[in-house]
């Protein structure tokens, strides 16, 4: 009897976790379904290299966004990226109380809704230089993008065995070399995976742009002028009226699901041909 209803059990609980791994899968692929049917149509050479101008002959494009979307994530990026790097070092190497203020503030960042920050990124840097840029835009997304490559650092250091570093400094490398030729080298995966996680986040935020980038229906690569987003389109022409502007922004969702599903890509390839072995 004991024997049945541990049988039994075991039966049931691999059916729990089929049925709940389905509900999860399920809605993810009804929803990229939805994406793909609606976006398709609207897809071709003059879509993807066209501006967004609706008045033109052709229809309109969405070149400008896709542009400023890799600008904004470039200059969030070279924001967050360092700085996340460096406290995940800090956290994991210094002993000491203020390691604890500093992880709950990262916490706190983290927990931050994007319409704040955006506000707040507003108020302390696109009011005072005078106007609405690509620089501000990145700025907000960078801060969004910080706490998650922090946390991804300081995960991925804490894997790293301190046995390394006792060999490093046996061979006579400094702490400086330590780090950035034995231990930095061995988490890279995971850090580059933090990485991902964060430029996946914000790829798709609309609501700190608003308040930063602001929008450009023309092409522009000066980081110091207002730049388009894919976001900011798919909202602006998802609210509109117009059938048109709605395909529009279903084309535009299915180039950033693309966009998304690509860096996952090659951030798995990078991260396998990094990774060091132990």
């Amino acid at each position: 009897m004991n024997f049945r209803f541990r049988l039994f059990f075991d039966k049931a609980f691999k059916i729990a976790v089929t049925i709940l791994s389905i509900s999860v899968i399920v809605p993810l692929i009804l929803i990229l379904f939805h994406i793909v049917s609606k976006g398709v149509s609207s897809i071709n050479l003059h879509f993807l290299i066209r501006d967004q101008n609706l008045s033109e002959s052709g229809g309109s494009g969405i070149l400008n966004s896709i542009v400023g979307t890799f600008l904004l994530i470039t200059i969030a990026s070279v924001f967050s990226v360092p700085l996340g790097i460096i406290a995940g070092l800090f956290l994991v190497e210094v002993k000491s109380k203020f390691v604890e203020f500093v992880r709950i503030l990262v916490d706190v960042l983290h927990g931050i809704p994007s319409i704040v920050i955006g506000i707040v990124t507003y108020l302390l840097i696109v009011k005072p230089f005078g106007g609405f840029s690509a620089i501000s835009g990145g700025i907000a997304l960078g801060l969004m993008m910080f706490p998650l490559v922090v946390k991804s650092a300081e995960e991925s250091l804490r894997l790293v065995p301190y046995s390394l570093r006792e060999a490093s400094f046996a061979l006579g490398a400094n702490y400086v070399k330590t780090i950035f030729r034995v231990v930095l080298p061995t988490c890279i995966k995971g850090i580059i995976v933090g990485t991902l996680i964060g430029i996946s986040r914000i790829a798709g935020e609309t609501a700190p742009l608003l308040f930063t980038a602001f929008g450009n229906p023309y092409f522009n690569i000066n980081p110091f002028k207002p730049v388009n987003a894919l976001p900011l389109v798919i909202f602006n022409y998802a609210m509109s009226p117009y059938e048109e502007w709605h395909r529009i922004a279903w084309g535009a969702s299915l180039v950033l699901v693309g966009i998304i599903f690509l860096l996952n890509m090659t951030t798995k390839i990078a991260g396998k041909k990094w990774e060091v072995q132990f």
